[in-house]
């Protein structure tokens, strides 16, 4: 599964600055045991990550003053948990409207129907990983699944 793969690439690689290249990182990935149209559709969608524009909003841009309401597709793909999430970690200054912008994004370029918190965890994991280099060890506890790397700590 596409979460499973990113997972996996969050845990051998956080500690890290890069990965391998993509034909050593699918090697890798096979060899631990993912499927292919598992391991392209994880780096198909992990590459629409880095590549995605900086253009758009300014991070300058404060969100105490702006407002984010989400098309009629959004709603319907995004819980209300996952929305809600998003705001209290958009209120508490972890993410910026851009990287908002940008989960929003990723969430929508995901086959499934509806995405609630868990998987939302782990794209906002991938978009503040991949943006940001480093994940403060509160905000990596809060987005791990229950039991998952704790040690990272």
């Amino acid at each position: 599964m596409l979460f499973d793969v990113l997972v996996y690439l969050f845990e051998n690689y956080y500690r890290t600055e890069a990965y391998p290249d993509q034909d050593t990182l699918q090697r890798k990935l096979h060899a631990a045991g993912f499927e292919n149209d598992d391991i392209h559709d994880a780096l198909d969608w992990l590459n629409l990550l880095t590549r995605a524009p900086d253009d758009g909003l300014p991070e300058s841009l404060d969100a105490r003053f702006s407002f984010r309401g989400y098309t009629a597709d959004e709603l319907a793909k995004l819980s209300l948990e996952s929305r809600g999430f998003i705001a209290f970690l958009e209120g508490a200054k972890i993410l910026t409207p851009l990287l908002r912008e940008l989960i929003v994004e990723r969430v929508m370029a995901l086959p499934d129907e509806v995405v609630g918190l868990d998987k939302l965890k782990v794209i906002v994991l991938m978009v503040l990983w991949t943006r940001r280099g480093n994940v403060d060890a509160l905000i990596l506890d809060e987005l791990l699944p229950d039991g998952e790397m704790r040690q990272i700590h």
